[in-house]
C-alpha cells in the first residue's frame, strides 16, 4: 500500500458555503509582494559593487604566462 491510496482517487470536495475563485482571483494570491521593501535595490547595488571589485582586480591580476620584466 502506497502512502496516499486511500485518498488519492477521492473526489476533489465542493463547498456548499462558497463559490469556487475563478483563475485569475486564484493567481493573483500568488502575486509577488514587497514583504522587504528596499531588498531588490540593495541586491543590485551589491551585485554593481562586486561586478566593479572584480573588474577592477582583473586589472591588477598578473599574467603566469607573461613573464615580468
Amino acid at each position: 500500500m502506497n502512502e496516499y491510496d486511500d485518498i488519492i482517487h477521492m473526489e476533489h470536495p465542493i463547498s456548499k458555503k462558497h463559490a469556487r475563485m475563478p483563475i485569475e482571483k486564484r493567481a493573483a494570491q500568488f502575486a509577488p509582494f514587497a514583504a522587504l521593501t528596499g531588498l531588490d535595490d540593495a541586491i543590485e547595488q551589491t551585485g554593481m559593487e562586486h561586478t566593479d571589485s572584480v573588474q577592477n582586480a582583473e586589472v591588477h591580476i598578473p599574467d603566469p604566462d607573461y613573464p615580468v620584466e
